[in-house]
């Protein structure tokens, strides 16, 4: 009977599948939008103020989380750790991937089911960066770049990732006073980041504040249907 699930889905596992591509199809797409607007019309470093608090800040990232590169780490070179990281993204991605499908094919809760999408979401939203932008794009450093260009930064898999939201809530100066610190600016948030970023971390959020929602037992939501019928 198990086999038979596996194969042949049931319509309830279909339709959560197509409510999960269609998140995922609608975070790619605003974070794709987003990211060649930003490379197509400013220059690197580029910000605008939206509020006091948040702005359009274009920088681009050819690392992991917050600019870490891996050449910072391991000794070996810049391009040689971009190509590894790109390939690592890539494996996660398809763990990620099977995650995702694995949960919908067993009827795993609603949370768990929308949190792995966001991540799944995310991850390609910034892989697409990572591969194929270094092919799309000429470099922005003070000049808009453009897309489609016969002049492009890099190849495949040697693209960086674009980000551009910025929210410095608190940007101050510690008090003199202060021991180590006093008189040096203090800000925070400082990471720049993207929708891609977001929807990760927002996943991610989802399964660490509801955990035992997200990874409830199939039984156990069973009987809470069956005593409410």
């Amino acid at each position: 009977m198990s086999n038979n699930t596996y194969f042949c889905p049931s319509i309830r596992t279909l339709m959560n599948l197509k409510k999960s591509i269609a998140l995922i199809f609608i975070i790619l797409l605003i974070d794709q939008i987003s990211k060649v607007y930003i490379k197509t019309h400013f220059i690197l470093g580029e910000s605008v103020d939206v509020f006091n608090w948040f702005k359009i800040l274009f920088i681009e990232n050819e690392g992991a989380a917050w600019g870490t590169k891996l050449s910072d780490i391991l000794p070996i070179s810049d391009s040689a750790g971009k190509l590894v990281l790109t390939i690592f993204r890539l494996f996660a991605i398809a763990g990620i991937g099977y995650w995702l499908w694995d949960s919908i094919r067993k009827e795993a809760s609603k949370t768990l089911v929308i949190a792995v999408s966001l991540i799944f979401a995310g991850a390609i939203g910034n892989i697409v960066d990572s591969l194929f932008y270094g092919l799309l794009f000429n470099d922005s450093y003070n000049t808009v770049a453009t897309l489609f260009t016969n002049d492009p930064y890099g190849g495949l898999f040697y693209g960086k990732v674009v980000d551009m939201l910025y929210f410095p809530l608190i940007d101050t100066t510690w008090p003199e006073w202060v021991p180590m610190v006093g008189g040096n600016s203090f800000r925070f948030f400082e990471p720049v980041f993207n929708i891609a970023d977001t929807a990760i971390s927002t996943g991610v959020g989802i399964l660490i504040v509801f955990n035992k929602k997200a990874f409830a037992k199939k039984n156990e939501e069973v009987e809470e249907t069956d005593q409410n019928v």
